[in-house]
């Protein structure tokens, strides 16, 4: 009993003293613990909850009805693609805005390009990316932001609408029969795991050679003779990881032909993107943004945010939901299908493909209220563009949007015949990216586009490559 009785004591002599710290008192428990009334609703929630996932328990049975699936403007696309396990959305949408035009043009029924052809070639950019990034950086602390940045990043499947762009327009496409899927193709995990371990090793060891040749002590000729000769050192051993690099790549994804048979004759992949839509990917759009943390009407450029070095950063000009929405409108209603992207997994009932705020009632379930508006969420990091997808379809009444519909990548099966419905009230909220064509896009906001924009960090939380 004196033990106990001791040892209740010292309990609470450290609750004391946690507390002087900012730490839990008993008094403090004692209230926190009115949190739990242990009614006989309680209890049975409690029953329920620890039984059954909160989202199926969440289910707002007064919403349960399937929305309508009729839409007054429709852009007309064939098939439904799937990304399986792999984090390749944006290319997936990207690939199928362009496939809806090409289909379109030359009539091709359901047709595809190979997504495996562009992910190669974005996995080895997305190597050189790194290991020229850490030659640049070589003369900064190891545990300086941008270095520490970059071995957390060294590479990844996810992407952006830019990095298609850019990968098109060097490497051009080919059908998927051409380089068709492999395993490791839909499901890239252990490869990207064993990618980014031997880059890391890679830039290690491209610091250590950097820091042995000790350039910074020496000063004038012999400074610039010596940094030549390190910059030649450090590029051969860069184009010798590289080499690796793609060894790997041909094992799991294939190797990507350079030429192959095309309606009875032999092209190769950028005189097929050429002959088949041929226009300017990389100056023949506008990303568009809706980040309510920041300033309406500005251009915004993110550090690193690129798939190739020598390509270009994602830049966007930020607007209202207004004006991205009168964009996003005439483009379906030219029957031109756009990359979007958006915070997918919120409020998102996926046997429906249906995303809507009414979908889940979480604050009657637990008890609590959840108040955040769309700015609160992205700046605690709450909420941020995590899915892309392909904007096709928008219902109108009396000229004003009522829902939108997004042709997705997770295969025919899955949500509404494979797409997702959006309610306009969901739009608002989670919606982040659109890219548009720039015929659509109005002369004041072109205007937007002339301002030097304002570069922010590689490690911005609303600029996480989407998947």
């Amino acid at each position: 009993m004196k033990k106990l009785l001791a040892f209740i004591g010292a309990t609470l002599l450290c609750m004391a003293a946690f507390a002087q710290n900012g730490g839990i008192t008993p008094s403090m428990l004692e209230q926190i613990s009115k949190g739990w009334a242990g009614t006989p609703a309680d209890k049975a929630l409690r029953n329920a909850v620890a039984q059954t996932p909160i989202n199926t328990l969440a289910v707002n049975a007064e919403n349960a009805a399937m929305i309508g699936t009729d839409f007054s403007d429709r852009v007309q696309t064939k098939g439904i693609t799937d990304q399986k396990s792999s984090g390749r959305c944006w290319l997936f949408s990207g690939l199928n805005v362009l496939r809806a035009a090409a289909i379109q043009k030359w009539d091709l029924g359901n047709f595809q390009f190979s997504q495996n052809y562009c992910f190669f070639w974005d996995q080895l950019e997305k190597a050189n990316l790194f290991l020229q990034a850490i030659i640049d950086t070589r003369d900064k602390p190891q545990d300086d932001r941008e270095v520490d940045w970059l071995f957390s990043n060294p590479i990844g499947d996810g992407g952006t609408f830019t990095g298609v762009a850019n990968l098109v327009t060097k490497y051009g496409l080919v059908p998927s029969d051409v380089m068709p899927e492999t395993a490791v193709a839909n499901s890239t995990s252990q490869m990207r795991t064993h990618l980014a371990t031997l880059l890391r090793q890679d830039g290690l060891k491209l610091r250590g050679i950097a820091a042995e040749a000790g350039v910074t002590s020496l000063k004038g000729a012999k400074a610039k003779k010596a940094a030549a000769a390190l910059q030649e050192r450090l590029q051969h051993e860069k184009t010798a990881m590289l080499a690796e690099v793609y060894h790997i790549l041909a094992l799991c994804l294939g190797v990507p032909p350079t030429e192959f048979e095309w309606k009875g004759r032999t092209v190769t992949p950028v005189q097929f993107y050429n002959e088949l839509l041929g226009y300017d990917l990389e100056g023949g759009y506008v990303m568009l943004m809706n980040d309510p943390t920041r300033e309406y009407g500005k251009v915004y450029e993110i550090q690193y945010d690129r798939h190739m070095y020598d390509g270009q950063n994602w830049v966007y000009v930020n607007l209202p939901l207004e004006r991205i929405k009168e964009m996003a409108v005439a483009s379906i209603k030219a029957d031109v299908a756009m990359y979007f992207s958006c915070d997918v997994g919120k409020f998102l009932d996926r046997s429906r493909g249906v995303a809507d705020l009414r979908n889940y009632d979480y604050g009657s379930l637990l008890g609590v209220d959840f108040t955040m508006d769309k700015r609160e969420r992205i700046i605690t990091h709450a909420s941020g563009s995590s899915h892309a997808m392909t904007l096709i379809a928008v219902d109108l009444k009396d000229g004003k949007p009522v829902k939108w519909m997004v042709e997705n990548s997770w295969g025919a099966s899955s949500g509404y015949q494979g797409n997702i419905i959006m309610t306009d009230e969901w739009f608002d909220q989670y919606m982040f990216r659109l890219v548009v064509e720039k015929r659509f896009v109005p002369a004041d906001v072109l205007a937007m586009l002339k301002q030097e924009p304002v570069m922010l960090p590689a490690w911005d939380p609303m600029f996480l490559p989407e998947e």
